[in-house]
């Protein structure tokens, strides 16, 4: 009997509760779906962007390539172009000289200092103009005639006027740099929609809010499309700067070996160039990647 009770007031195993779903007809069930398996796995971040290196290497290694085959086969002339093996060995003497790592820091200093002078001129200005129509009708069109002036025509007006020491060469990267960044925020504003400057107005925004809060980011890609390319010509303003006279830099370094009639130098600073561009675009490019993570954009 005392064992018919205990098995009557024995506490049953309590079942978990089925989790509530909701189908796609609005019908509750109580059992949780089991999901379904992944296709596959997407690949890792750095397996990814390793490949697509890869991808982009491929033709520059096999151009490198044929190019050292040709000249060792006696196609080419050494004088007109040297050998890739050659142009790596002066590079390395001048590595481990640090001869190379001085021009190159002086280099990198002069176009960082004027592409801050001179994109923060730009971003400033693009900024007053974009949001004041008052102030396009009496600044856009005088910067507009002077963004066509070439480089090459202002360069010896600026080294006319402050002489052959730092103060032209940064003039010159400036003079680069501005109009990118000032045509790219401009025209960024401008392509804000209306719709957020009435919510400002709803919200009560104050301007510096209004700006900073709405106007900003909604023109964020052309700016830093502006970013990008002002960096650019401030890199290839760095050249014109340091060609046409200068006791330091990379193309200081250029110069001296044109009239010395060393063909590796000159390709040794051909290349740093351009890796060194290459490298500060692709940096560009992965903050980009960084802020606009919120456009739901084209991947290719």
């Amino acid at each position: 009997m005392s064992n018919a009770i205990e098995t009557a007031v024995r506490p049953r195993a309590k079942k978990e509760p089925a989790e509530e779903t909701v189908s796609d007809h609005g019908e509750y069930s109580g059992v949780k779906p089991t999901p379904l398996p992944l296709a596959g796995r997407r690949p890792k971040p750095a397996a990814s962007a390793l490949k697509d290196a890869a991808a982009g290497a491929a033709i520059p290694v096999l151009v490198i390539a044929l190019w050292q085959i040709a000249v060792s086969a006696g196609l080419i002339s050494l004088l007109f172009l040297p050998s890739p093996a050659a142009i790596m060995r002066t590079f390395a003497a001048l590595a481990l000289s640090e001869q190379l790592l001085h021009h190159l820091l002086v280099s990198m200093g002069r176009a960082a200092l004027g592409f801050l002078i001179g994109g923060a001129s730009g971003l400033l200005l693009g900024i007053v103009t974009g949001l004041f129509r008052k102030a396009q009708y009496v600044l856009d069109p005088s910067i507009q005639v002077l963004r066509l002036v070439p480089h090459l025509a202002v360069a010896p007006l600026i080294i006319l006027w402050f002489g052959f020491g730092e103060t032209s060469k940064i003039a010159i990267i400036v003079s680069g740099s501005f109009f990118p960044l000032y045509i790219n925020t401009f025209l960024g504003i401008r392509n804000v929609d209306n719709k957020l400057f009435e919510v400002a107005k709803v919200l009560s925004f104050s301007p510096f809010r209004r700006l900073t809060r709405l106007v900003l980011p909604a023109a964020l890609p052309d700016i830093l499309l502006g970013v990008r390319t002002s960096l650019a010509v401030s890199w290839i303003g760095l050249v014109v700067a340091e060609l046409i006279g200068s006791q330091s830099g990379i193309g200081f370094l250029i110069n001296e070996a044109k009239q010395n009639s060393e063909t590796t130098v000159i390709f040794v600073g051909i290349i740093i160039f351009a890796v060194v561009g290459k490298l500060i675009d692709s940096l560009m490019r992965g903050l980009e990647r960084r802020l606009l993570r919120w456009r739901d954009s084209y991947k290719g």
